[in-house]
């Protein structure tokens, strides 16, 4: 088994059976990420495929994943959605996450005339 230290996970892990990408950042994904980073990795692309509702056929759909990729591991995380907070969050960002619900509440909550 060929183990690797892995920038994601912080610590050492299985690494990869081959590169996931036949270029220079494949190849330093291999090096730098374990099979347990690049499950998280995974997760957090189908979900980036569903929120920005990626078409990975096209050039613009794979460029963007591939950058989102390096970011994930080399950079600063990568993108996340306006509003997302993932599952695992305890902190308190969801709180304003454009949900407002002191608002939701003012319609249709006006049962004063049906006691007249």
């Amino acid at each position: 088994m060929r183990t690797v230290q892995c920038v994601k996970m912080g610590k050492e892990g299985e690494g990869l059976d081959r590169p996931p990408f036949k270029n220079e950042l494949g190849q330093r994904i291999y090096e730098n990420v374990s099979k347990e980073g690049w499950k998280a990795w995974l997760a957090h692309s189908t979900m980036l495929i569903n929120e920005y509702r990626l078409d990975l056929s096209s050039k613009q759909g794979t460029e963007f994943l591939l950058k989102q990729v390096e970011a994930f591991f080399f950079g600063d995380g990568g993108a996340k959605p306006e509003g997302y907070v993932p599952p695992s969050s305890h902190d308190h960002a969801h709180d304003h996450a454009g949900h407002d619900h002191a608002h939701d509440h003012d319609h249709d909550h006006d049962h004063d005339h049906d006691k007249k």
